[in-house]
């Protein structure tokens, strides 16, 4: 059957969507997305040269939290592009090509927070279990290899997306369900086969729901050591130790489980809702995460308190100059 003939052609753009329905305000909606994109990339830089700066953050638990911060940023630069075309300039085209390097990032840079956030909750049980020998078991040599380790290993189980996808044939419905290209997204609109992409696809997903139930395995081994200590004032040290953690894990898996959810038991539910929630789970960890870190971190919140009043302190005018001023302003008067 000659392409001409046939329905599966060779497409030249995808199509993605903003909020479905409300596409006459999508230039209203631009203005608080800019705002939430311009507070998670000053967040995080601000993240990433605080613990590059400072020796007192030159910690385990901050060397994570770095990586955390990086992703984050990846999550933030990979998905600008596509939502500010469209909600500013109700631009919603976009190349196969350009399609599949913005689902490797996102993906990958996903993949990386969730294995960052599992290696947070193993540094909070070693903490927990013996924290006389955390600081000798945990290394900054050991640190640096276990983010590398984890990394590489995110890096390599996305690496096949773009090449998978490339294989399949595109019919000529090609509008995509969300403001940013996904693998799940893009193979539904092949129309050739795609059970291999659906195979792979499936084991990332299981890959990050095994995270998911470590990281909960982790913490319910934690409060079973902290709820056996006697004293009150100790066990609120320790909650208070993992409660920035706690919150990085609801914010990052909340929106993926519920948008499974809605997948799997709530079919004929408004695609907007998908949508909102799909956009929540893209801009939500960068902007929370580091807001969420400078409030509990006690060091954070002093060095960035610090560097705003250095900052202050550098804009004011000496009292020397003052005082000039009004000197000048006082005899120019006289006369």
């Amino acid at each position: 059957m000659s392409v001409s003939n046939s329905s599966v052609i060779e497409v030249a753009t995808f199509l993605l969507i903003g909020i479905p329905g409300l596409e006459h305000v999508h230039i209203w909606l631009s203005i608080p997305i800019c705002l939430v994109y311009f507070v998670a990339i000053t967040g995080n830089c601000t993240i990433l040269f605080l613990i590059k700066t400072e020796t007192s953050l030159h910690e385990p638990m901050y060397y994570f939290l770095s990586i955390l911060a990086f992703s984050d940023l990846g999550l933030s630069i990979s998905s600008l592009p596509t939502m500010l075309r469209i909600f500013l300039f109700n631009t919603t085209e976009i190349s196969p090509d350009a399609c599949f390097a913005q689902e490797f990032f996102i993906h990958g840079f996903s993949a990386m927070e969730s294995s960052v956030l599992f290696i947070m909750s193993i540094d909070h049980f070693i903490a927990v279990y013996n924290p006389l020998r955390y600081t000798s078991i945990l290394t900054g040599s050991r640190v640096f290899k276990a983010g590398l380790i984890f990394a590489t290993l995110s890096i390599a189980v996305v690496l096949p997306f773009p090449f998978i996808l490339k294989r399949l044939e595109f019919c000529k419905k090609s509008l995509l369900s969300h403001s940013y290209c996904l693998h799940q997204d893009v193979m539904k609109v092949a129309c050739s086969d795609n059970r291999i992409n659906m195979i792979y696809g499936f084991f990332v997903a299981v890959l990050s729901l095994l995270y998911l139930m470590c990281i909960s395995v982790s913490y319910i081994l934690i409060f079973k050591i902290v709820l056996g200590i006697t004293s009150h004032k100790g066990r609120l040290k320790f909650f208070n130790t993992c409660i920035s953690h706690i919150c990085a894990v609801f914010i990052f898996y909340v929106p993926i489980v519920t948008l499974v959810a809605l997948h799997r038991f709530a079919k004929n539910i408004s695609p907007v809702i998908g949508v909102i929630i799909a956009d929540i789970f893209l801009l939500a960890p960068p902007l929370m995460n580091p807001i969420v870190y400078s409030v509990k971190s006690q060091q954070i919140r002093n060095l960035i308190q610090t560097k705003l009043c250095d900052i202050r302190h550098w804009w004011e005018i000496p009292a020397s100059m003052k005082a000039w001023v009004t000197s000048l302003y006082l005899n120019t008067g006289r006369h």
